[in-house]
């Protein structure tokens, strides 16, 4: 009897990203992930009861990769250094608005673990948030952010950014340099 091919959380969890990346949610299927991964679907079974269940738990995984960097924006200084800090980690988990998307459509379920997920995913979406907060609280206090503008819509701008395609194949660094300037100071000229 052959052995069963071995593989890693991380390697199931990348492979799962892939799978729901370029097929999304409705087209993620055991039967893909188990190519992909050159396993059989029994072996999958073995970890995850249903494809609902994986993907809740490989959500959980990236919230809290996401979340692990950025708690350390308080460590980055004054509100640039921080805002830099978040365009960088924001652009390094640029995926993670499609992967929130994609938990969102599994709402519907009554197993207990992917309730329990959930109910777990909903206290990291507000951790997030209060660090989101706080960042913003920083950028008042330090008198760097219009008044007049509310948080929220600050937090959004921020956010959409990654949502715009690089067509112009810079570097991240180069990518993140323009949009933290144009989101700093606009497309006009100082004097215009």
């Amino acid at each position: 009897m052959a052995r069963e091919r071995k593989f890693s959380k991380d390697e199931l969890f990348q492979t799962t990203k892939d799978i729901l990346l370029s097929h999304g949610y409705e087209g993620f299927t055991f039967s893909i992930l188990a190519d992909r991964l050159q396993v059989s679907r029994g072996t999958i079974y073995k970890y995850y009861e249903n494809k609902v269940e994986l993907i809740t738990d490989y959500t959980l995984f990236e919230m809290n990769q996401f979340l692990t960097d950025l708690k350390q924006l308080d460590h980055n200084g004054n509100f640039d250094a921080q805002f830099e800090y978040l365009l960088t980690i924001m652009f390094t988990h640029s995926k993670i608005r499609h992967i929130l998307i994609t938990a969102n459509r599994i709402l519907g379920t009554e197993n207990e673990k992917v309730k329990a997920k959930k109910e777990q995913l909903g206290e990291l979406h507000w951790e997030i948030y209060r660090h989101l907060e706080s960042f913003i609280g920083r950028g008042r206090e330090e008198n760097v952010l219009k008044s007049h503008i509310p948080d929220e819509l600050i937090l959004s701008f921020i956010f959409h950014s990654i949502e715009i395609p690089n067509q112009l194949s810079l570097t991240q660094e180069e990518w993140v340099q323009s949009v933290k300037e144009l989101l700093s100071h606009g497309m006009l000229k100082e004097n215009y």
